[in-house]
Order: structure tokens, then C-alpha cells, then sequence
């Protein structure tokens, strides 16, 4: 059997059985993934009420008031911050600001599909922050050589289907959580969520927050679809975006302009960057300037 065919056996098993990246990696379908735990940096107004709801490669704890949120139709945003803890990961300052953007940019766009999204200084039914409480940084050497390896094959093995696995070293993790309050501050949704890099599923950037980066904007969308729907965002069979979040997702402007203090994505230049393993800084505009992103509680 081939490597591509087991992985997708891997990723047909995962979605029927709704495994985790660690039993996939036990069971010697997934080459390598890193780990990232459920830390909690003591942001949200409760953790009592929290299940576990896990995906594919992302592990994960809920707590929604469905009613509620459906009956919601304006939503805020508040910037991401680090915890005082994972503020001590060396990243630069730039590096920090690119993470908790790409994760407030995602979470606007993908609430942008069913709620009004009203500037941070405006009354709104819900009000939604997120913190890092975890984060691995890359190893850009060994994804240097994970491209390296890549253009090799393409090279010496031009046509020939055969996948080649990011280097198993060096994986980056990323864990935040986040919750949506209403405006009396009480705690209508809350998620703690962690994912780590995959070796076999996904691209990496020649940078230390290269997958943090990635992931970031992957919980964005997992919290928002949460809100969204009213139920987990795993499990479920995939769904088409909206037609009108296209434009958004290719570098046109946002549905509300309140997004737009988030920047815009970086739409086909940062897709290529994707494939060319660039660090996010070279494709990414970031957020328009503003004050300086706190990195602590």
C-alpha cells in the first residue's frame, strides 16, 4: 500500500470515528503531530460547565447557551492577547502581533456569516475575546529542509504522486481560549482549544511563529462556527463558505468595516507564501497601526 493511500485511510477513519491526532499517530497512520495542552489562563467567567469536543487534530473543551447565541445579532470583538505565560515564548513583538491578529481577522470574517460585527467601543449583544495560553514556536531549520526535500521531488520526480511529509522535528503548537459574554457580562459560549502542527496534513512556514500563525486563524474559524451554528464545530460533514466571504478571503474588504481594524487577508500572495514556506511577516500586512498589543492578563 502506498503512503498516499494510507493517508486517506487516515483522514477517512478520522472523520468516522472523530479520533485525535494522537491516537492517528498510534495507530501509525500520521507520521508525527505535535501536542498542545488545554492550559487555562483564568480569563473566562467559569470553567464549570466545560465538555470535551474533539476533532480530527484539535482537542477541545464547549460550553454554549445555544438559545441565546442564536438569539444574538451584534457582536464586538476585543483584541487577542497572550497570557503572562505564553508571553514568555520568544517571539518578537511583530511575530506576536501577526499571531493575535490572525486570529481576530479569522474570527471576524467567519462571524461576519451570520452576526453583525460592531466596532469594540459600540454596545453589542455579545462580546467575544480570545488569550493564548500555550504556544510552541517552529523550527524553521527543519522546515527549511522539509521544502528543501519537496522541491528535490518535484525535480528528480516530476509527475510521480507521491506526497512528501513535512520533517517530524521542530512542530509548532498553539492553545487559546476564548468566550462570548453578553453585554451584563455574563458567559453565553466559552472554548479552550489546542492543536499542533501535523507532519503529513498541511504546509509550514520558515519562521519560529510559522505555525502558530496557521493555527490561529484555524481556531478563529472553529469558534466562530460554534457561534454560528449554535452547536460544536467538529464532527459535522465540511460546508461551503458563503459566496459574499470570498472576495474577504482573496484580500477584498471585509463585510463590515469594523473588520477592517484587523487588515485584510492576505488573499493570493499569501497563498503563495504558503507554498513557499515564507515567514507570515513577508505576506501579511497585519492590522492597520495602532497601540501596541498588550501581551499579559
Amino acid at each position: 500500500m502506498s503512503f498516499q493511500s494510507l493517508g486517506r485511510r487516515a483522514r477517512r477513519s478520522a472523520r468516522r470515528t472523530g479520533t485525535s491526532c494522537a491516537s492517528l499517530a498510534a495507530a501509525g497512520l500520521l507520521t508525527a503531530c505535535a501536542t498542545a495542552p488545554l492550559e487555562q489562563a483564568g480569563s473566562l467567567r467559569s470553567y464549570e460547565n466545560l465538555k470535551a469536543s474533539d476533532g480530527v487534530a484539535t482537542r477541545s473543551l464547549l460550553n454554549l447557551n445555544k438559545d441565546d447565541v442564536l438569539a444574538a445579532r451584534t457582536i464586538k470583538i476585543i483584541p487577542t492577547e497572550f497570557s503572562a505565560a505564553a508571553a514568555q515564548v520568544p517571539f518578537t513583538a511583530v511575530q506576536r502581533r501577526l499571531v493575535t491578529n490572525a486570529v481576530d481577522r479569522s474570527l471576524c470574517a467567519g462571524l461576519s456569516h451570520r452576526f453583525e460585527i460592531v466596532q469594540s467601543s459600540q454596545p453589542a449583544d455579545l462580546t467575544i475575546q480570545a488569550v493564548i495560553t500555550h504556544v510552541a514556536p517552529t523550527d524553521k531549520a527543519a522546515v527549511g529542509l522539509s521544502k528543501g526535500a519537496s522541491i528535490a521531488k518535484t525535480i528528480f520526480l516530476p509527475g510521480v504522486p507521491v506526497p512528501v511529509p513535512r520533517i517530524p522535528i521542530g512542530l509548532g503548537s498553539l492553545s487559546l481560549e476564548a468566550e462570548a459574554r453578553s453585554h451584563d457580562g455574563e458567559q453565553k459560549a466559552a472554548m479552550v482549544w489546542g492543536r499542533g502542527a501535523s507532519a503529513l496534513f498541511g504546509s509550514a512556514r520558515m519562521s519560529e511563529e510559522g505555525d502558530a500563525y496557521t493555527l490561529a486563524a484555524a481556531f478563529g474559524e472553529d469558534f466562530s462556527k460554534m457561534l454560528v451554528t449554535g452547536k460544536t464545530p467538529f464532527g459535522g460533514s465540511p460546508t461551503l463558505p458563503p459566496i459574499e466571504s470570498l472576495g474577504p478571503l482573496f484580500g477584498g474588504a471585509h463585510k463590515y468595516p469594523a473588520c477592517e481594524a484587523f487588515g485584510r487577508f492576505p488573499g493570493l500572495v499569501g497563498v503563495l507564501g504558503d507554498q513557499l514556506a515564507l515567514p507570515p511577516e513577508w505576506t501579511d500586512k497585519g492590522a492597520p497601526a495602532r497601540d501596541e498589543t498588550r501581551t499579559g492578563l
